[in-house]
This record gives C-alpha cells, structure tokens and sequence, in this order.
C-alpha cells in the first residue's frame, strides 16, 4: 500500500521559525500598483542622461535576478525542506519574488519610454557580467546532483549579496531625498530579502550543523570560493554600471559589506574587511530613512499599517433574521 499523502498541520508545527516567518512575511505583504511612482518625475527629469541610464539598467539587472530566484531558485530549494510548513514559507517567497521581478517594470513605464525599456532588457538579456552570476547560479539550482546546501549557500549569496550593486542606486537617491517613491519599492524589496535571506541562511545552518566536520570543511571550501569568484565579475558589473559617474568604489564597498552579512546568515565568519562605517553614510542614511504610511486603502509603504479586523462570529451570518428580545 502506498504512504498517504499528508495535510499541513500549522497546528502541529515542528520548527517555530516556519511559523513566525510566514507570519513576518504575511503581515509585510505589499503590491508595487500600491506605490505612487509617478511622484517621483519630477525628480527624474532633473537627473542627466548618465544617471538616468544607471538607474534603468541597474533596475534592468535586478529584474532578471529577480527573474531567476522565482523561476528556478524557490523550486530547487523545494525539493529538499525539512518540514511541510518550509514548503508554504518557500511558496510566499517565490510569489514574492515574482512581485518583486514585476515591480521593476511598474517603475519602467513610469519613468521610461517604450524605446528605452526595449533597450534595458536587450542589455539585461545580454551583458556579460550579469549573465555570468545568473548562469553560475543557475547552474547549481539546476543540477540535481548538486548538494542541496549548496543551492541554499547560491540562494542566500543573490539574496543578501548580489543583489546591493543594484540597491545601491536607489538608496543614493533616497538619501539624497529624491526619488523617494521609486526607492519606497526597493525598501519593500530589501526588507523582504531580509526576511529571504535569513530564513534560509537558518535552514542551511540546521543542515550543516548535521554533518561530519570533513564534510563541513568542504563545504566551507566550496562556499568561499564560490563568494571569491562571484565577488570578481561583480567587480567587473560595477565598474560597467558605475565608472561613468565615479560611484564604482562606493558601491564595491558597499557589495563587500554585505556579501559579509551573507556569510553571517549562513552562520560563517566574514570575509572583507568592510562594515557599515565603510559604507557611504548617504546610502546607509537612506537605509534608515523611515518610510511613508500611506492611506490605506489607497498606497501602502512600508511602513503601512495594517487594518484591524475582528474574527468572524456565527451571529455575523443572522442577516435579515429577527433579534432576539
């Protein structure tokens, strides 16, 4: 007789951490349709043609790793989860990702022309620095012959990482006070992969803690070296995006710091010397910044609050029914 097939028990939860992140990420629900991003032209117009075209192409650049970790990375992680509650954690953030792929877009017909978005996902679909980090990650959810914490190290690495050189921008602008809608969407974004990064930096520790010391000195090997190669194109990437401003070394600074917050997630030692002191304080200032509350039932930020509901009662359905007297 074949194993039944099993109903998630959120009743019976075996890992405290499943429940209280899909908690963290279900009240932090947002929708980019919810931001007024036109609000932010003003700003644009003012900015010139270089870093208008840094702005539409580190966005170009998000969208495809945004791209990838809801089409592949969530799906790889699936197949090997420790609980049945990690699997409904995992399918949040994978619809989560698909907004995050979409909100670039709701930024791109706001600011942008037709011509221009044409442009930015023909230069997504073809730089050379961008596609090498994509496919080098790519490949390791694909292989199923790959150790699965070696998909979680990949995952965590886009998430808390890679992702910087392209949050950077944004941030800039926040700090500076402009494009503040614009970047209200990369907060939302960042919060989450907050959420993302930790969360599966935290299974990926459960699973390495398991294994024989020889296994997690590999492991270790394997992980570095991997942060070392990716650390190497995305100086190239950087440079691309940012010698013509001179932002480059700033924003290296900043992916170093926060490739070291990667490895903190995955429960391992830092490997640059760069903290948040190093950081430009204009970038960490908009990290800082508290966000809008907007109306809502109209714009959320994130800093929305949620509605208070009250549970529903059998006396709620008496509609039409004479009260009691």
């Amino acid at each position: 007789m074949s194993e039944p097939y099993l109903a998630v028990n959120w009743n019976r939860v075996s890992d405290a951490i499943d429940k209280a992140t899909w908690e963290k990420l279900t009240e932090q629900f947002w929708l980019d349709t919810r931001i007024p991003v036109s609000n932010d032209l003003d700003d644009w117009r003012t900015l010139d043609q270089d870093h208008q075209w840094i702005v539409g192409h580190v966005f170009g650049g998000l969208t495809l790793l945004d791209t990838l970790q809801s089409q592949d990375g969530l799906a790889s992680l699936r197949k090997h989860v420790r609980t049945p509650q990690e699997t409904a954690v995992l399918n949040n953030i994978q619809f989560m990702e698909s907004v995050h792929a979409k909100s670039y877009s709701t930024i791109f017909s706001t600011l942008n022309t037709p011509d221009e978005i044409d442009e930015i996902f023909d230069w997504s679909d073809s730089e050379e620095y961008l596609q090498n980090k994509t496919r080098w990650i790519y490949d390791i959810y694909r292989d199923d012959t790959v150790d699965p914490l070696k998909q979680k190290v990949a995952n965590v690495f886009l998430e808390t990482c890679l992702f910087y050189s392209g949050f950077y921008t944004p941030l800039y602008y926040l700090g500076n006070n402009k494009l503040t809608n614009v970047a209200e969407i990369i907060k939302l974004i960042i919060r989450d992969e907050s959420v993302h990064g930790t969360y599966i930096g935290y299974k990926f520790q459960l699973g390495f803690n398991q294994r024989p010391q020889s296994e997690q000195d590999q492991l270790k090997d394997w992980m570095y070296d991997l942060l070392y190669k990716l650390y190497e194109n995305e100086e190239h990437y950087t440079h691309i995006l940012y010698d013509q401003v001179g932002w480059t070394d700033q924003v290296l600074t900043f992916v170093r710091y926060n490739a070291n917050k990667a490895l903190m997630n995955l429960g391992q030692d830092p490997l640059f010397p760069d903290t948040a002191d190093d950081v430009n304080p204009i970038v960490m200032n908009g990290i800082s910044t508290s966000t809008a509350n907007h109306d809502f039932f109209s714009q959320v930020g994130n800093g929305y609050r949620l509605g208070q509901v009250e549970a529903m009662k059998n006396s709620d359905y008496d509609i039409g029914k004479p009260k009691d007297k």
